[in-house]
């Protein structure tokens, strides 16, 4: 049997407003889902996250069962309207206190905590001045993270600053389907400048305050893109959908460069008034680690430039069997990344923070048998083991998601979870998928 290293992490992961509910409790503010919930259409099943999982209730049967689960590891994400309401200023005690209950539960349970300080959750009032197209955001981020930072980092040692930039920049202010629901190439390419811009001043103050072994990273959505055909043409789209997902967030953190020929692609569309001098070498702060957000890979042809799709690329459909999101499952796509990312930007600790799957789960017996995600996460993390095998530092898997949760525009109608959740009663229940893990990481115990 071929065995990850002793001191891999095996962890879940979730996200505040997703799990948390209690949206209005103890003093939290507005954030940016909070209102969104609130527009018509704007998700897709109608409901909103003001209850979500009630894990701001249920956080120490939760922990508990991260423990008979086996995880060793949690990653979750910090509400910043639950910490600070308006985003700047003022802070909220009971806020804090909340966050501190759940820290201290993690380490009584020896499953040690992942904090994210950013998972989407802007708070309403800074999106009322602009959000992050406002430059001021990323300056009012960092002195947010420097004080969840100096509350927790005796007991919490990795930080991740931004999940999924591309996913908060391209979906919340580039089509509009996400929070804060605007739309437009410029507001795309402003926010993901003021969220990289943000990682690098919040790791510059982080780095600084850090007095034991506290690590700091930032998680980003990466997928593999292939050509769907021989032709020329698909080739050069596969390369433009690459710099449009992947090198225009990965080349600044590491490079201090934006991709020239991303550059080329977005200077005759828009303008890139927004990147200040400077800019690119803040962004480029070191890192301990990173993050990878792995769910499908795509295979692309050319397409015309439009509005909607800058890089004049497009996927094509597959033979390949689909999950419940219609994303391709293509764990090979995962190998090729983590040894694409340490190639091309050199070895490093690496961690695939998020990796899993939405199925058409149901309970049948008091028993959810989902042996497709099962089967999804065994090949997925096959693939982690050959990329180590290959050379890469991968330390760490977080399958996505914990529990079954409110999936933003989807709402609760996408189940990603290895634990069930009734909505109505909230009642947990693990899935097989669930057991599955339980026994897989027991077994790299025995023989480690």
């Amino acid at each position: 049997m071929q065995l990850f290293p002793q001191s891999f992490h095996w962890g879940a992961a979730t996200s505040s407003y997703q799990i948390e509910g209690a949206a209005f409790a103890d003093g939290k503010g507005k954030c940016i889902w909070d209102t969104f919930v609130e527009q018509d259409g704007a998700i897709q099943d109608g409901t909103d996250g003001r209850v979500a999982c009630d894990h701001y209730t249920y956080y120490r049967d939760d922990v508990k069962l991260l423990k008979e689960l086996n995880f060793s590891h949690y990653r979750f994400s910090v509400n910043w309207a639950r910490i600070m309401p308006d985003g700047k200023d003022r802070v909220n005690e009971a806020g804090l206190d909340f966050y501190k209950r759940l820290i201290n539960t993690l380490n009584e349970q020896h499953i040690t905590p992942m904090l994210t300080l950013y998972h989407w959750e802007l708070p309403q009032q800074l999106e009322d001045e602009g959000g992050w197209l406002n430059r001021d955001t990323a300056y009012y981020f960092a002195e947010y993270a420097e004080r969840v930072f100096r509350e927790f980092s005796a007991e919490v040692p990795y930080w991740i600053t931004q999940n999924e930039p591309w996913v908060a920049s391209r979906l919340g202010y580039g089509e509009g389907v996400h929070a804060p629901g605007k739309k437009g190439l410029n507001h795309f390419l402003t926010a993901a400048h003021h969220l990289l811009l943000s990682h690098g001043l919040a790791t510059e103050r982080l780095r600084a305050m850090k007095q034991t072994e506290q690590q700091t990273g930032i998680a980003l959505n990466l997928s593999s893109h292939y050509p769907a055909d021989d032709r020329l043409s698909s080739q050069e789209a596969a390369t433009r959908a690459d710099g449009f997902l992947n090198r225009w967030f990965l080349d600044p953190v590491y490079k201090g460069t934006y991709p020239k020929d991303m550059l080329t692609i977005y200077e005759k569309q828009t303008d890139l008034s927004f990147l200040q001098q400077g800019d690119l070498e803040q962004i480029q702060q070191p890192i301990d680690f990173l993050g990878i957000n792995y769910y499908s890979s795509d295979f692309v042809e050319s397409s015309p430039v439009t509005t909607e799709n800058p890089t004049g690329s497009k996927p094509v459909q597959t033979s390949l069997p689909k999950t419940a999101m219609e994303w391709d499952v293509y764990p090979d796509g995962l190998y090729d990344l983590l040894v694409r990312v340490t190639n091309d930007y050199g070895k490093q600790p690496l961690y695939v923070s998020e990796n899993g799957a939405a199925y058409r789960d149901e309970v049948v017996g008091g028993e959810v048998n989902d042996e497709q995600r099962a089967d999804y996460l065994d090949q997925h993390l096959q693939s982690c083991l050959r990329a180590i095998q290959s050379g890469v530092d991968l330390r760490g898997y977080y399958v996505w998601s914990f529990l079954d949760n409110f999936e933003w525009a989807y709402g609760l109608s996408k189940r990603f979870g290895v634990v069930h959740i009734d909505f109505t009663t909230l009642k947990r229940t693990p899935k097989q998928s669930a057991y599955w893990l339980q026994a897989f990481i027991a077994s790299q115990r025995v023989h480690s």
